[in-house]
This record gives C-alpha cells, structure tokens and sequence, in this order.
C-alpha cells in the first residue's frame, strides 16, 4: 500500500460520478430500491434497502471497475490488468475486462470464498492465491504489475474506481428523494467515499453512516490519526469489508462527507443476514447485512427515512449454512438445557412430552448418568431446542421449572 508521505490524493467531484454513471450504464444495472416493513416498524420511519446484491457479478464493484478499465490507454489494455481481492472487486474487474477483451490475472487471500473465485474464473480471469489478507495479495499484485506491465485495478483508491461506486448515491437520491439517513458497508472506502459525496454535493443534510465489522474496523483509528492507519490485525467472516488499510482517495472523501462510523459485530452480522433472508427474502453475504447489522443493533438513532445499503450477496453455501445457525443462536432461537429427571421409565418421555407442549422442536438428546451431581436415581438430559426467540425459550424454562425440573442453562 502507498505511505500517507505520498502527494496528497485527488478530489473526486459530483461531475465525475456523473460522467462514471454515462459510462457505466449499458453494463451496470440501476438495482432495486425495497422498502422493508419490518424494519421500518423497528425504527419507527420508513427504511429502504438499496439491493445491490442484485447488482452484476452480486455486488456494487462492477460499477467502479468498469469505469476504470474503461478508461485504460490502448497501450495499457494491450498489457492486461492485475487485481488483489477477496472476490467481490475480482469478479467486477474479471466482467470488465471480458467485456472490454482485456486480459485479466487476479490474486485472491488464501481462502477466499469458492463461489467467488470460481465465479472470477468464469468471466475469463486467471486466478492466483497468495497471502492470507487482502494487503498482502495486493502486494503480490503489485509485483506483478511492475514485472510485466499489467496495470494494477486497486480495488478502492483510485477516483474512477472512486467515482464509478459513487453511481449508487445518485441512484439513492433518485429512488429515495427525502431519504435522511444513509448506512453503507465499508471497508477500503470507495463505496462510502463516492455514495457519500454524490448524496451529500445534492443533499448535504442526509446523514452518511459508514459501518464496519468490529473485528476489520480501520476508518475510527484513522480518523483519529488524520491519516490511514493499518490495523495490526483484523477477524470477521465479512471478508468483503475485511481491509486493514483505508485508501488515501476514499479517506480524503470519507472525512469530508461522511457523519459517522459504526462498527457491529460478528452475532450482529449473522442477525441481520438471518433476519434479510427471513424477512426480506436477500441472500447477502455478510459483509452485504453489515448496514443493517447497525440499524438493528441501535433502531433508534437514525432519523428516517433511511436507507441501508445491501452491498453483496456473494456468499459460500457453507458459510451461509454456519451463519445462519449462528444467527438463530444469536437470536435466542436455539436453547441448551440440562434437565435433571428421574432415571425411572417414562422419565425422558415425560419431559420431551413438556417440551413439545411448550411448543419448542427437539433438535438432539443426550443422557449423563455419571456425575458427583447426580443421585442414584437421577439422570441428566441435555437438550438442543429450536425455540420462535428469546421470549418463548422464556417461557419454556418457566413451564418446565413450574413443574418441578431443575433446569441448568
């Protein structure tokens, strides 16, 4: 990554988004603006999703990578691009490329997501894994573009990458024209830094909301540096926010129009993805839920209508199977017990009979009958119960205790 010693970065303005939105607008779609009634009862306001994890390639990247391979000499097409990423900004550089007949090599931290690197590979783009964050494949990619002229696509700062994601905020503004408060995933920044200077050139009383994982949150130490700041370390399944180091365009942009950050954490994460893909029906990836994530966490601090960017919905099955249990777990929905019954026949039969009256779904049983704890005609039963939330895994422990169950969470 560049030092903060460099020249300091250009501004990127209103007319360069525009002019991005011209370029980009037989490749990239205007993407579904959703009002959410479940969300806007929470609030108490009206809440829109911006849901561009409908977007090409399942995120917002296309837009910004577009405009800047657009952009590229015929000389530097003739030398292809390079590009480090965890998937979403590979995939947008991987589409651009192909679209505009441009070889492109892209290399990927170790363990990013299969659904994005096979997808990357699909629109045409040679795939290498190296390092075990995204700056140190950037680093990589780096070298390669010094060694064989490839020019390097940075994911976030660069001003056409800067004003390309800056399309989305004319497109808030369109479809949400009294929108108040504005919430966008962010991780380097370029989403953030272009949505929020093309809302806030147009309406500079609309409250920008960056949000970031709790665990991958540079932008609030780097505001109060003055400067980017890397992180020592970052961990957080949101792999498409997870960048240690802002860009020193995106921060220029960032501390200019943007109110405030927010960070949320990993059970945060998986309730929102949880609750979108109940309530709203999206499939996001986590790092896409990350807006969300806020306004659940805090309902009541923004003023409507709002507006929660959904930024991606590139997510591995597998993954989305362990976060959705783990937001079910975060939820209260699913409950652990240990119950002590008497190791007499109908014993356990009883008490399963109590559970399904209460209404809860036994997922696994398990006995202990050797224990200090125990009496000689006592057994314990663990239970894992599938409950409709914390209210009713209350009154699930009151029934049982009621009648006359010891019950240990």
């Amino acid at each position: 990554m560049p030092s903060v010693a460099e020249p300091e970065p250009c501004v990127v303005s209103l007319a360069d988004v525009q002019e991005a939105r011209e370029v980009i607008r037989d490749v990239a779609i205007e993407t579904p603006m959703e009002q959410s009634r479940w969300l806007s009862t929470l609030v108490g306001g009206p809440v829109w999703l911006k849901c561009e994890n409908l977007q090409r390639t399942g995120s917002f990247k296309i837009r910004g990578a577009y405009v800047r391979i657009s952009r590229l000499s015929p000389e530097e097409r003739a030398r292809g691009v390079v590009a480090a990423s965890a998937g979403n900004h590979a995939q947008g550089v991987a589409l651009a490329a192909q679209l505009l007949g441009i070889k492109s090599t892209v290399f990927m931290p170790e363990g990013a997501p299969i659904p994005k690197e096979r997808a990357t590979r699909g629109y045409g783009a040679h795939v290498v894994f190296e390092g075990r964050v995204l700056e140190e494949s950037l680093a990589a990619a780096r070298q390669f573009s010094a060694e064989t002229g490839a020019v390097l696509i940075h994911p976030f700062d660069h001003v056409d990458i800067v004003a390309g994601q800056g399309t989305l905020g004319l497109e808030v503004l369109e479809q949400v024209p009294d929108a108040r408060t504005v919430l966008v995933p962010t991780g380097g920044g370029g989403l953030l830094a272009g949505t929020a200077l093309a809302i806030k050139a147009q309406r500079p009383d609309v409250h920008l909301v960056g949000v970031q994982a709790a665990g991958a949150a540079a932008y609030p130490d780097s505001l109060k540096e003055g400067h980017p700041v890397q992180l020592a370390a970052m961990k957080t399944m949101a792999d498409g926010i997870a960048v240690g180091l802002p860009g020193k365009i995106p921060f220029t942009e960032v501390c200019a129009h943007v109110d405030e950050f927010r960070t949320v954490s990993e059970e945060s994460l998986s309730r929102a993805l949880l609750a979108l893909a109940e309530r709203a029906k999206m499939v996001v990836e986590p790092a896409g839920a990350a807006a969300v994530a806020a306004l659940l966490d805090t309902p009541n601090d923004f003023a409507g209508p709002v507006v929660a960017v959904l930024s991606g919905g590139n997510i591995d099955p597998l993954l989305l199977g362990k976060v959705i249990r783990h937001g079910m777990a975060a939820a209260g929905r699913y409950l652990n017990l240990h119950v002590t019954i008497p190791d007499s026949p109908g014993g356990l039969a009883q008490l399963l009979t109590e559970v399904s009256a209460a209404g809860a779904n036994v997922i696994e049983v398990a006995h202990e009958r050797i224990s200090p704890a125990l009496l000689l005609d006592e057994v314990e039963v663990q239970l894992q119960l599938e409950t409709r939330g914390s209210d009713h895994s209350e009154q699930l422990l009151t029934r049982l205790r009621e009648r006359g169950y010891k019950v240990i969470e």
